[in-house]
This record gives structure tokens, C-alpha cells and sequence, in this order.
């Protein structure tokens, strides 16, 4: 068994405000706070992380003062269902919101591009996983020219604003990015194909973004850079290794939460030696 006692350094996942990002120069099987062999020791510590989320975010919806906003983006068949379900598991669902932004509705689209997003914003308490988000604005609709350059362009300004807005009033911000390569989500897109169970995952639409691979690139890079301010940080998270992936992100999740000095409410009444009569 390896060493895998030392601290994960959150930050060395982070995108500092106004750097320039390059996917290119991250190693989507990277595992710099774990020994890449001991991936079963990695899954029996992320239930030990699990234990550790679930109690932070009892604490959150006890306090009922804390708001909590995670936002994961990813390229298709990158592992945000997974990640969900991998690092929530057990969380008591009192308190916590799943939004996953598909596909605009006509209601949707007959308002600015914020406002869906807006209505989703967790509210105090709450923790709010957004599966997708507003970035889809900056991303396909850029790949697929859906809007010219001149308005998508203005688009990046009006998120940090609105980023900003919620971090004021309370709001802590944590944007995920779960990094895969190419070839690995070749091998994700074909289990989908070759696993009947997992059939219903796979559309032929999936293969359009692969084949504009590129284009999505340099998007995700644009807009990561452009909005990964210091109160609402990107995390690029190398995430070839799905359980690798569940422990930096729990472990991102765990020590945002930890650092917000959460306690319980204070009791007014005294409870001692009171007994509930039968």
C-alpha cells in the first residue's frame, strides 16, 4: 500500500483569475495526490469523504444562513452524472437540488439567457448542483454559431457580473470542469453503444461535438479563463480516472465547505435532564 496520507492542495487545481488556460498542458490521467495503483484504496477513502460531505451539508441546512452553488461542466461523456451520484451519495437530499440545463424551452429562450439560470440559484441553506448551466451560452451556442460573436463575446462580462451578484449576497461559487481526452471519451461513447444498459445514454447527436473537438476546446478554454474569478473559481479536474476524479472533487467540496466555519444553531432552551414523558 502507498503513501496517500498527505493533503490534496486544492489550489492546484485551480484556474487563477485572468490566466490563460491550455487543457492541452493537463495530464487528464494526472493523480498528483494519489498513487495510481491503490484505486481501491481511492474508492473505500472517497466513503470516508462521503461521510464527511454529508455531515457539512447538515450543518449548511441546519445554519440555514450558507448558500452553495456547483456548477460541472464537462465535454459529452465526461462524468458529470457520475460525479454526482459518486460524491452525493448518502447526502440527505433535505437541502439539496440537482438542475440539469438542457435544451432551452421556447419560455426559456423568449428571456435573456441568464434567466433560467437565475430561478436555480440555491436559496440560504441550499446546496444546488448544476448539471450543465449557464455556460452552454458561451460554449455551444458559440460552436454552433447559434448567436454572432458580437453578443456571445459580451457574454462572459455578464456572467462574472452575475457570479459576483450572487457571491455579495452570500452565495459560495465552486465551477467544476471534469477534464477527459479524446480517446477516453471514445471508450465512454462506445460502452454506451456496446453495453445494452446503457443504450438509452447514447444518441447519434453525441457525435456531432466530438467531430468539432477542437472548436469545444478552445471554447471551454475561452470562457474558463475569462470567468474564473477569486469569488467564483474554475477547478479543472483531470477526470480519465473516474475515481480519481470523485476524490478531487469531494475533497474541493469538502475544504470550500470547511473554510465557511459553519455551527449549529445555538439552543435558547436548556435540555438538561429533560426526559420526552410516555
Amino acid at each position: 500500500m502507498s503513501d496517500n496520507t498527505h493533503e490534496f492542495d486544492i489550489d492546484t487545481y485551480r484556474v487563477r483569475p485572468e490566466a490563460k488556460l491550455s487543457l492541452a498542458d493537463i495530464d487528464t490521467r494526472s493523480t498528483p495526490f494519489w498513487d495510481p495503483k491503490d484505486k481501491e484504496e481511492g474508492r473505500a477513502k472517497l466513503l470516508e469523504l462521503n461521510s464527511r460531505l454529508e455531515a457539512l451539508q447538515s450543518l449548511l441546512w441546519a445554519q440555514h444562513q450558507h448558500r452553495v452553488l456547483v456548477v460541472l461542466q464537462a465535454m459529452d461523456a465526461g462524468g458529470k452524472d457520475g460525479t454526482i451520484r459518486r460524491v452525493f451519495e448518502g447526502v440527505n437530499p433535505s437541502g439539496v437540488r440537482v438542475t440539469s440545463f438542457k435544451r432551452p424551452s421556447s419560455r426559456e429562450l423568449a428571456h435573456d439567457y441568464l434567466w433560467r439560470a437565475h430561478q436555480a440559484v440555491p436559496g440560504d441553506g441550499e446546496l444546488v448542483i448544476f448539471n450543465r448551466s449557464h455556460y452552454e451560452d458561451v460554449l455551444v451556442v458559440r460552436v454552433m454559431d447559434l448567436v454572432s460573436e458580437k453578443r456571445w463575446s459580451k457574454r462572459y462580462r455578464h456572467i462574472v457580473e452575475f457570479e459576483k451578484m450572487l457571491a455579495d449576497e452570500g452565495t459560495t461559487i465552486i465551477k467544476l470542469f471534469l477534464h477527459i481526452s479524446k480517446d477516453e471519451q471514445r471508450e465512454r461513447l462506445q460502452d454506451r453503444i456496446d453495453d445494452p444498459a446503457k443504450n438509452w445514454k447514447f444518441e447519434e447527436g453525441d457525435l456531432g461535438p466530438r467531430s468539432r473537438w477542437g472548436d469545444y476546446t478552445a471554447a471551454f478554454e475561452d470562457a474558463i479563463s475569462a470567468t474564473s474569478t477569486k469569488s467564483a473559481p474554475w477547478y479543472v479536474i483531470p477526470a480519465d480516472r473516474k475515481w480519481y476524479r470523485n476524490l478531487a472533487v469531494s475533497e474541493i467540496l469538502i475544504q470550500t465547505l470547511e473554510g465557511l466555519n459553519m455551527s449549529y444553531p445555538k439552543v435558547t432552551a436548556d435540555l438538561t435532564g429533560m426526559v420526552i414523558p410516555e
